[in-house]
């Protein structure tokens, strides 16, 4: 799997997340919220590891 491709899942994960994240402080329910968190830390995870494979692969 390409950098790109890891850094595309990483910008859905945080979108994603970031919807969950606000509908779950909309509705007050804490779940949504921590779901909502857990996805934007997986895209945050999954953009760094696109960033390191971009890094040794261009080399």
């Amino acid at each position: 799997m390409s950098g790109t491709s890891d850094k595309l899942k990483g910008a859905v994960s945080k979108v994603k997340g970031e919807f969950k994240d606000q509908v779950g402080n909309a509705t007050n329910d804490r779940d949504m919220q921590a779901e909502g968190k857990a996805h934007k830390a997986k895209g945050t995870l999954q953009d760094t590891v696109g960033d390191l494979k971009n890094t040794f692969t261009d080399k």
